[in-house]
């Protein structure tokens, strides 16, 4: 490569690298001719780099580029990322934008969206210097629409917003189809767990369904239906919503997509299998999101796959299986920043050191929970309900700064269906708990509780709530009616 690009001799340039050795300059990896040269200091890297004209810099990187086209054409898909770089730094920003393109296109496939995210952005500021031709403000369509899927893969649903948001009238004007039903799918999934607009978030998801249906366009399918499904679940429509899962699943079978049956496996694990109470199957879904999550290799899928199953095993009350697999969610989740995912990791783990009587430390988790839905900036009614489960901890601690004002007060407001009976079971609690004076109250919530989660379909909840109210009821010494709802 050096060779090809300063046009020396074999002679002259193993003459010039030897002497920048001798001098400790470079040291020289690897045994010749598949030497790989570096600088022995990166400070001194700097300062020869930062010596070079602005001029010949931008020459030396576009002929790096065009030498390493030549040299490694028939692997040249090893090298985009590299090729970018170069032309970027050449100025070439077409050839800068299209391999951006394809190194972007790259890391998707891998499950890498953080690398994905980074290139594409880099390819977005290529386009926006190009001259102004008949085909840029379409590939800036383009660039802007995959920028925002991958964001939303990542859960980051404002950023998402915030990469599209410069396209969606010109999508519109130029009837870009295909591309509108991506943008439909971002606006959607933002409006659900950001603004918590159910009837706009299924609009927009609908739409986007629709479209992709009529174009018979696989990839926008992909996303609609897989979102469709979560929101559907999460609003307690639980057949429509496996239909939408299950329909994301076949498409990502027949694509041989590794990464993305497991991610669409552990999410109908988790949507419509826990929270429906179909407890056994959920497990034995998520088992199979691991055992393709490994697989496949890549960090996206494991960190999903592995608090999934973790949350199945709580479902079947296998708590220490389940503190094990979230935790390992939780690590995976924390190496590549996916925030809403691991919040949904240390709510669970909340939860179970709750119920194991642990207060401690399901204060911690519960607090580390809300904290990763207030940076991701979204989803304030699973923050909201975290708050409510701190608020029953301290309850259980006996600690004195607990204001049942603030819950009358509506603080812990919640627009998810699936919270319903949740939340009302959160406040009986905190109510039975807190004295002997509550108890009527507390009665009255955990009543709320049986009723939303039967017209909801919540039937692991269901049961918690009968369980609770049998409690309830033998503290009032009504002994019949207990073993009525322990029954």
């Amino acid at each position: 490569l050096i060779k090809q690009v300063t046009g020396l001799s074999e002679k002259e340039l193993m003459s010039n690298l030897s002497a920048l050795k001798d001098s400790e300059l470079l040291y020289e990896r690897g045994i010749y001719p598949q030497s790989i040269y570096i600088f022995k200091h990166a400070l001194t890297r700097e300062v020869v780099y930062d010596s070079i004209l602005s001029k010949r810099k931008k020459k030396l990187h576009e002929e790096i580029g065009n030498a390493i086209e030549e040299l490694y054409k028939e692997n040249i898909h090893e090298h985009y990322g590299v090729l970018s770089e170069h032309f970027i730094s050449s100025e070439n920003n077409e050839k800068g934008a299209k391999y951006c393109r394809l190194a972007g296109n790259k890391a998707e496939k891998a499950a890498s969206f953080t690398n994905a995210i980074e290139y594409t952005r880099k390819r977005i500021r290529c386009l926006e210097k190009l001259p102004p031709k008949e085909d840029v403000p379409k590939r800036i369509i383009d660039a802007r629409s995959s920028l925002g899927l991958y964001m939303f893969q990542m859960y980051y649903f404002i950023e998402a917003k915030e990469a599209i948001e410069p396209i969606i009238d010109l999508a519109i004007k130029s009837g870009y189809k295909r591309k509108l039903a991506q943008i439909y799918t971002i606006m959607g999934a933002y409006k659900y767990w950001v603004e918590e607009d159910l009837p706009a978030a299924l609009k927009y998801l609908e739409d986007a369904f629709k479209i992709s249906e009529e174009l018979n366009n696989v990839v926008s399918l992909f996303f609609s239906s897989g979102w469709l499904g979560i929101a559907l679940s999460n609003n307690c429509e639980f057949e429509k919503g496996l239909y939408h899962l299950e329909k994301t699943i076949d498409i990502n079978v027949a694509a041989d997509n590794i990464w993305g049956v497991s991610t669409m496996k552990s999410c109908a694990s988790i949507y419509f299998y826990y929270l429906s109470g179909r407890i056994n199957q959920g497990y034995q879904t998520s088992y199979e999101a691991i055992r393709l999550a490994e697989k496949s290799g890549d960090i996206f899928s494991k960190a999903i796959a592995y608090t999934s199953h973790g949350i199945s095993f709580y479902g079947k009350g296998f708590f220490e299986k389940a503190t094990e697999f979230i935790l390992k969610g939780a690590d995976y989740c924390e190496k590549i920043n996916l925030l809403q995912w691991n919040g949904f990791a240390q709510f669970n783990l909340g939860e179970i050191y709750f119920d194991i009587g642990e207060y401690q430390k399901s204060e911690e988790h519960y607090g580390k929970s809300i904290w990763l839905f207030e940076q991701n900036r979204s989803s304030p009614s699973t923050a909201n309900l975290a708050k409510l489960g701190l608020v029953r901890t301290k309850v259980m601690k006996n600690e004195k700064d607990v204001h049942l004002e603030s819950i009358y007060d509506n603080e812990y407001e919640s627009n998810y269906k699936i919270h319903d009976g949740w939340k009302a079971r959160y406040l009986s609690e905190i109510l039975l708990y807190i004295d002997d004076q509550h108890l009527f109250d507390s009665e009255d919530w955990i009543k709320k509780a049986i009723k939303a989660d039967k017209k909801n379909g919540m039937m692991l909840h269901l049961g918690k709530n009968y369980a609770l109210y049998a409690y309830l009821l033998n503290r009032k010494d009504d002994r019949s009616k207990a073993k009525k709802n322990l029954c």
